[in-house]
């Protein structure tokens, strides 16, 4: 046995609430190197009647095994250990070690412990969430609904972009076209930055209480919302409290007056006087006109949660999306927190943080943070092919295994934004692939985001050339890829299986197979990403499966090249 791959932790991914009365408890092992993992657990004030349970093994990556036990009951005050079991040896696990033989005589001081489960540290989805289809919209390229505020150098609305060039896109062209995006099935628009600011891209405001003057007006954002809630579709605004524009007042008066400004502190000056030649101040990335918040600061604080407040209350919006958000410090995002969530408890507050986000996914921060390592193995898969449907499987549940299943249920799921080369562009205009990575990301855990164009097959590489102005000739869209997402939505809108089931992967290097499993219903997510017919296993094959892709039976077990498949399959029948 493998012992060095042995692990578990307490009170974490590892062992963590998924509800008051429900306990997850993971372990980890060698990949195929043990037979049985038996989790021993009782109440820790009445260990002698202790009980164990054989553990299932939940998934697998390239190096380890995960299993898995949900202790459901009453009292949580837990105490538990592990034996592991293989054809050599069979071990106990505990806090103090690994042990030939488990001594119950001193089993308190041996074996982890849940002491105890508070609602307020359970992370919970806001009601809509799971039901949720974003949209992400870059608002200075969506349309240009009132040319009279555009400003006064834009560029021909199908030329290729530049980092500084506009085209006039604005709150109005958004709000004309909220029919087409209810009817794309689009239930929850994400807006990039819509403050004051110099830039097409708004990440750097200048006054967060006023909307640009070249997007529109509060009373325009306010018909804006209002018509979108109407239509069942949800507002989320981009949040940049990490760091604002040099053209921001209060640091526009610490360039000016230095050390004796009474800003002084809102900033992470390194010294005096400010220089942005020679930058003695810190900044997002290395742009000197972005000078970061010091979020530490009371006064700094009080002004970002007061923009939260106004826009919150006074327009109703339905959460924030968080720019920079791995920057700030954790106790600033707390306090975010309980100032959001105490203006509206089904909120939505998504995270940018593009790595392991464990921190500020414990219920006291983020809500979801935007799933880029998702995004990125789907990129590796379908666009690159540099790996096969078993490796992606695996990257797969090594990333499921970085969160508790609460946090996975809601993560936002993507496969391109306004930070990232188009999905199509990385697959080098092949339809097919990004056809079936959307199938992917519509059937996997959490919710999916479209980058707006997406579905009608706009195209482009980095920043900007992923920011052109979305193409409003309907006769040069990609109508199969539209009705095709078309379709996924409606697929995900109407199988509970898709929103609220169990995921497990059964792949082959061929054959990349996801099952979504809830109550009688059973969902496999089939995508052949090679150019060859492949073989689904035996065991999915049923008369009664049904592509719901296609509406039609399964009548054979080939799977054609390059083709993505939803089998339903009813249990009960």
């Amino acid at each position: 046995m493998n012992r060095e791959a042995l692990y578990h932790c307490s009170k974490s991914n590892y062992a963590y609430p998924y509800d008051l009365t429900d306990i997850r408890i993971r372990f980890r092992t060698a990949k195929d190197d043990v037979d049985e993992v038996r989790l021993y657990f009782g109440v820790k004030f009445d260990w002698a009647n202790k009980t164990y349970r054989i553990m299932t093994k939940i998934g697998s990556d390239e190096y380890f095994d995960y299993y898995q036990y949900n202790i459901k009951q009453e009292d949580i005050r837990l105490g538990y250990y592990f034996e592991v079991i293989s054809d050599k040896e069979d071990i106990f696990y505990t806090e103090a070690g690994i042990l030939d033989v488990f001594d119950d005589n001193r089993a308190h001081c041996l074996f982890f412990q849940y002491p105890s489960a508070h609602y307020v540290d359970i992370p919970h989805k806001p009601s809509w969430f799971s039901d949720a289809v974003f949209y992400q919209i870059f608002v200075e390229r969506f349309d240009n609904g009132n040319p009279e505020i555009s400003p006064e150098s834009i560029v021909p609305w199908d030329s290729n972009p530049t980092p500084k060039s506009f085209y006039g896109g604005d709150l109005e062209g958004i709000r004309k076209h909220l029919s087409y995006l209810q009817d794309l099935g689009i239930n929850a628009i994400y807006l990039t930055p819509i403050f004051e600011s110099i830039s097409n891209h708004k990440y750097d405001t200048i006054d967060y209480m006023e909307i640009d003057s070249h997007f529109g007006d509060k009373e325009t954002f306010r018909k804006l919302v209002n018509e979108a809630h109407e239509k069942g579709i949800r507002i989320i605004l981009d949040a940049v409290f990490n760091h604002c524009s040099d053209r921001f007042a209060p640091f526009r008066d610490v360039l000016e007056h230095g050390e004796s400004s009474k800003y002084k502190d809102w900033f992470r000056v390194k010294d005096f006087p400010v220089s942005q030649t020679e930058l003695n101040y810190e900044v997002f990335a290395n742009v000197p006109y972005m000078p970061r918040f010091n979020t530490a600061n009371k006064e700094v604080k009080e002004y970002l949660f007061d923009v939260v407040r106004y826009w919150t209350t006074e327009f109703h919006i339905d959460g924030w999306r968080l720019d920079v958000a791995d920057e700030p410090d954790h106790c600033f995002w707390r306090e975010f927190r309980e100032v959001a969530k105490g203006l509206d408890d089904d909120l939505i507050i998504i995270g940018e943080v593009w790595h392991d986000s464990m921190p500020w996914l414990l219920g006291d921060q983020f809500d979801t943070v935007m799933n880029y390592p998702i995004m990125h193995q789907a990129v590796n898969f379908f666009a690159k092919g540099d790996i096969d449907a078993t490796a992606f499987s695996d990257a797969l549940t090594m990333q499921l295994m970085k969160y508790p299943d609460g946090i996975n249920e809601m993560m936002f799921n993507l496969l391109d934004s306004h930070d990232t080369e188009r999905f199509l562009f990385m697959c080098k205009e092949n339809k097919q692939n990004l056809m079936n990575a959307a199938a992917f990301i519509f059937g996997y855990l959490g919710s999916p985001c479209i980058y707006y164009g997406t579905e009608i097959g706009l195209t482009g590489g980095y920043d900007p050339g992923c920011r052109k102005g979305f193409n409003w000739n309907t006769k040069e869209w990609d109508h199969e890829l539209h009705n095709f997402y078309k379709k996924l939505i409606y697929i995900r809108k109407s199988e509970k299986a898709l929103r609220y089931g169990m995921i497990t992967f059964e792949s082959t290097k061929a054959l990349f197979v996801m099952k979504r499993s809830y109550e009688e219903i059973d969902i496999y997510i089939v995508i052949n990403q090679t150019d060859k017919v492949q073989s689904l296993p035996t065991d999915i094959i049923q008369s009664s499966c049904i592509d719901l892709l296609t509406n039609q039976s399964l009548d054979c077990n080939e799977i054609s090249p390059y083709t993505a498949h939803y089998f339903k399959i009813c249990k009960g029948e």
